[in-house]
């Protein structure tokens, strides 16, 4: 509300998409992982999740940026994606930044590790935090500055809260560049789950738009 108010009182027209930040918003965490998700959601496949919230974005800022009708705006962002024009766009941006024009997929670490399911049941809540900080075991961020970052280091989520799953199913799978980084993410990762019996109630993923 406060940032709202702010850039109104600067003379821009404003609005705040307050989003559910309790649950990851994709499937992805990780630099080349992340990149592989946004190249799926401009080519209308990938996350409906993430999907969503990138066109409710983006039709809040077409709407408050020419005036438009935000249902008129969320038509024409999604026709972007389904027409191909927005994925043309990305590569434009790759090519604008000395890229390869061709990219279809970003190389992630060829290490990996799968995370099962240890009961039957209903995924509760993931602590996203705690998705986070395993992220940054692998490689994929940084504990202090100096560290470097794993490029292809990260998580890839199978299984959301609500979702039903059976011991053994794959929740989730882990990539870094060696078994020891996979490990130690491996036991922060497997506390981020919590399992069970009951079927929660639907979680919304934006809370409210402020304008």
């Amino acid at each position: 509300e406060m940032m709202v108010k702010i850039g109104k009182k600067c003379g821009r027209n404003m609005a705040a998409v307050i989003t559910n930040m309790n649950i990851p918003l994709g499937s992805n965490v990780g630099n080349a992982l992340e990149i592989n998700e946004v190249i799926d959601i401009l080519n209308n496949k990938g996350d409906d999740q993430l999907r969503e919230l990138c066109l409710v974005l983006s039709a809040t800022i077409l709407s408050i940026s020419y005036y438009w009708n935000y249902d008129e705006a969320y038509k024409k962002a999604e026709q972007t994606i389904i027409d191909g024009s927005a994925y043309k766009k990305f590569i434009e941006f790759v090519t604008a930044q000395s890229g390869n024009d061709e990219i279809t997929v970003a190389q992630i670490s060829e290490k990996s590790l799968e995370i099962k399911a240890d009961k039957d049941g209903y995924i509760q809540s993931i602590d996203s935090r705690i998705v986070g900080e395993s992220a940054v075991l692998l490689g994929a961020g940084r504990e202090k500055k100096t560290d470097t970052i794993d490029y292809g280091a990260g998580i890839v989520l199978y299984k959301k809260t609500c979702d039903k799953v059976s011991v053994g199913d794959t929740i989730a799978i882990l990539y870094a560049e060696n078994h020891e980084k996979l490990k130690n993410a491996e036991e922060l990762f497997i506390t981020s789950f919590t399992i069970g019996d009951n079927k929660p109630e639907t979680i919304p993923l934006i809370y409210k738009t402020m304008r």
